[in-house]
């Protein structure tokens, strides 16, 4: 039941990404919610996470010039 829950909400964050991606919103919010609820059941999304989170420190390290 707590894994039919989880896919659940993470299908639920897949179809808001892709919606907001569309009209203005924060598509990319949403589909690091769904990655991170896809995450604890398949270590392929897992892998994909760790990866989003690298670029998103980078990009940040980069806007804050610091490194």
């Amino acid at each position: 039941m707590k894994k039919f829950l989880t896919l659940s909400l993470g299908c639920l964050f897949v179809i808001l990404a892709i919606i907001f991606f569309v009209v203005p919103g924060p598509s990319i919010i949403f589909g690091l919610a769904a990655l991170m609820c896809f995450s604890f059941y398949y270590p392929k999304a897992r892998v994909y996470l760790k990866k989003l989170q690298r670029i998103f420190r980078d990009v940040c390290y980069r806007l804050d010039k610091v490194k």
